[in-house]
């Protein structure tokens, strides 16, 4: 699949009734500063100082001595959550494309992995037998990798043969979330989530959607991060990316994914706590730093005039909620009391209910995380979606009107049709004149 550059203008064409018809035009990545990766306003001076040491572990690249492998994606937290800014999503250019091969490394490039395409981990659906599987398999690995900090001589791991699996249609794929915000969504209480997720419930059944929450399974509360929302808290989060997406072990996820002896060359666990001395700052983990990074990074500023003017974007709002977009991308949920001043009682204006939906048999991925369903995602949140360049789960679209039109789907042998039918009927049933206002809207996040 091929993404072409998303600077310039996009369109698509919406099938309604029997005839094709041109939709409106996506006014594609909106110009001007990020508007984003900014400390949140009113931290401490400590609490500064610790978002800034966290956001520079979090760009910092790794290395053979490191513990980066034996398998990863990328070499970096940056690398994947750059665009439009550190903490976003996946960028432009693809970095995973350089570091096939960087420092000697023989990699070779998946075929769903493009310069101009999003950063991609696959999943394999099934295991040999059809057992299911559900698991991150990692693109590349160290074998031949000669790093100024170290040398991987002497591990000699054969990537996965991934063009096979394609074939087989038992790959998935997943591009990064964005991370900003997210200690502004730690702090929204279960039952904040639980109170919203319940309210307008006659207008929600009338357009068939209902949605549920995905739990952590040891305390039974509400998880909230991932795609799926299957993660807990942003130091989960963190520990669990470093280990998979990266290969390096650490406090929360002590054991290699590839066990292989002659392939390991950093002490085990890869990253801990330095209890020998260090204090404060310099003893934090790097996964600990990569979550205070996260948990102090403000949320992404909207545009009040771009594009296409301030009363477009006005109205592209009102149209949002009057057709039902706002009953899941909720605009705003409310922080509860925090530790952290800069936390507490906040507006968390990140369009989302943070609960699972049920999206039909277009999107289902087949993959069940905690109590998701093969069909079930978390509602993406949109702040920051006017500066994305690839949409949906597996980064499938650079153009909001092909994701808007993949939230409908009807059934299958195996899931139920998608909860947002009624809602992508309602949308191409708007004059263009409102569509084009509802999507400035949308890139005006």
């Amino acid at each position: 699949m091929k993404f072409n550059k998303v600077s310039a203008a996009l369109s698509a064409v919406v099938l309604v009734g029997s005839s094709a018809v041109y939709a409106q035009t996506d006014p594609g990545v909106r110009p001007g500063a990020s508007g984003a990766g900014a400390p949140l306003p009113g931290l401490t001076t400590s609490q500064f100082n610790f978002f800034d040491a966290g956001r520079a572990d979090f760009a910092s690249s790794e290395g053979v001595a490191d513990g980066l492998g034996p398998r990863f994606n990328l070499d970096s937290c940056g690398g994947c959550h750059f665009q439009p800014d550190i903490g976003g999503s996946s960028p432009p250019v693809n970095p995973q494309v350089s570091v096939a091969t960087a420092f000697g490394a023989q990699n070779t490039l998946p075929p769903f992995i493009t310069s101009n395409g999003p950063i991609r981990e696959a999943r394999f659906k099934s295991l040999p037998g059809g057992y299911p599987d559900g698991g991150v398999h990692s693109l590349f690995v160290i074998t031949g990798r000669n790093d100024s900090t170290g040398s991987a001589s002497g591990c000699n791991l054969l990537q996965e043969n991934f063009a096979a699996q394609v074939a087989a249609n038992n790959v998935i794929f997943r591009i990064p979330t964005p991370v900003f915000g997210l200690g502004l969504i730690e702090e929204i209480p279960d039952q904040s989530i639980l109170a919203n997720l319940s309210s307008s419930a006659s207008a929600k059944a009338a357009r068939g959607i209902y949605g549920r929450v995905n739990r952590n399974g040891n305390d039974g509360r509400i998880s909230r991060f991932g795609w799926k929302a299957q993660n807990p808290t942003g130091l989960v989060f963190s520990g669990e990316a470093y280990n998979v997406e990266m290969g390096i072990t650490n406090e929360a996820f002590q054991t290699e994914r590839d066990e292989t002896p002659a392939c390991q060359f950093a002490q085990l666990p890869n990253d801990v706590t330095n209890t020998d001395g260090a204090t404060g700052i310099d003893a934090a983990s790097a996964i600990e730093k990569f979550s205070s990074f996260m948990r102090f990074l403000d949320q992404p500023a909207p545009s009040a005039t771009v594009p296409g003017g301030a009363n477009s974007i006005v109205q592209g709002r009102n149209a949002f909620v009057n057709i039902g977009c706002a009953l899941c991308h909720t605009p705003t949920l409310t922080t509860g009391n925090s530790t952290v001043a800069a936390l507490r009682n906040k507006n968390v204006n990140l369009y989302s209910d943070l609960a699972l939906h049920k999206m039909g048999p277009g999107l289902a991925d087949d993959i069940s995380q905690g109590a998701a369903y093969g069909d079930e995602f978390r509602t993406a949140p949109l702040w920051g979606l006017g500066k994305r360049v690839f949409f949906l789960h597996d980064g499938r679209t650079a153009n909001l009107l092909t994701a808007i039109q993949a939230h409908s789907s009807y059934g299958s042998p195996y899931y139920g049709p998608s909860e947002a039918n009624s809602v992508v009927n309602s949308f191409n049933a708007l004059s263009p004149t409102t569509k084009q206002d509802l999507l400035n809207f949308l890139r005006s996040l």
